[in-house]
């Protein structure tokens, strides 16, 4: 009789975890397949002025800076109009960081569980997590800055809202937010609201606040576009890309170097811009200076 009585039980309990799974699962938006940002790496388009794109000399965008930060973006400004400002995603490796992970080239997935979401791009290595489990953010004492700071979320409805803080800011020389040279300082915060517009794109609203470089708060919006179904995802190194762009600018044949073949689709050198100076010389980011010849390798991103 026990014995029947816990079997009977057991499956209650069972039934009721499966219900709620269920009903977890039906509460979680439908975020699946392959997207690509609408419109150039512009961060703020909203607030361009000038004709082009990121790396077009005179396009400048305009965030509340407060003087301090404006006069580092003039100076930024001017040394992407001399093809020389030094962008840390010009080394292949280091994660491109938030938020200018919103502001790729490339396409996107959007990995949504019930604990978790993922924002991961091909343009890597770029991974992005945002708990949504309930935790808090943790004490000052347990952060420090990394590339993609630390991010906790809720959903109100279809719509992810999520905090970002703790991370890298632009006076360690680790990020900047796109190509025109725009900053942040490492006290940052921002709030992201995410979801699927009634034109069935993904929008992805962000307010950043910044005690130090910013008079307001700072809102950006971002769209990305569902591709056809069916569409693939493909990892890449960029080192291939960088190596076999540099390996060409060293040749004095106009041949593609031993070694370098096969490295990477002929189809996508022409779809980026290169700005490549033999001999390059390296100099720090962090205390200010430029790349006096150019990137490593060159600059990958438009």
């Amino acid at each position: 009789m026990k014995t029947a009585i816990l079997h009977r039980t057991l499956l209650i309990l069972l039934g009721s975890s499966l219900f709620w799974q269920s009903v977890l699962a039906q509460d979680t938006p439908d975020w699946s397949g392959v997207w690509g940002m609408q419109g150039g790496t512009i961060f703020d388009s909203a607030t361009k002025t000038g004709e082009g794109g990121s790396t077009t000399p005179g396009v400048r965008e305009h965030p509340p800076y407060n003087a301090e930060f404006e006069a580092i973006y003039l100076a930024n400004l001017a040394l992407r109009d001399a093809g020389v400002f030094p962008d840390p995603n010009s080394y292949c490796g280091i994660p491109t960081g938030f938020p200018r992970v919103m502001n790729l080239p490339d396409v996107y997935e959007f990995a949504v569980t019930d604990k978790q979401v993922w924002i991961i791009s091909e343009n890597g290595p770029n991974v992005m997590r945002i708990y949504t489990d309930g935790r808090a953010q943790p004490p000052a004492e347990d952060l420090w800055p990394t590339h993609t700071g630390n991010s906790i979320g809720h959903w109100e409805g279809d719509t992810l809202v999520f905090e970002t803080l703790s991370l890298h800011s632009s006076e360690s020389g680790n990020t900047i937010i796109d190509r025109t040279g725009l900053e942040l300082s490492d006290a940052a915060r921002m709030v992201t609201r995410m979801g699927i517009n009634a034109d069935g794109q993904m929008q992805a609203q962000m307010t950043i606040v910044d005690a130090k470089a910013l008079t307001a708060p700072w809102v950006v919006t971002k769209q990305y576009r569902k591709l056809p179904e069916g569409t693939r995802v493909f990892d890449y190194a960029c080192y291939f890309v960088c190596k076999r762009t540099y390996d060409r600018a060293h040749r004095t044949d106009g041949g593609v170097p031993d070694g370098a073949r096969g490295t990477v689709s002929a189809q996508r050198i022409p779809r980026r811009r290169y700005l490549v100076r033999p001999n390059p010389v390296r100099r720090s980011w962090s205390q200010g200076t430029v790349l006096s010849r150019g990137g490593a390798y060159g600059n990958l991103l438009p």
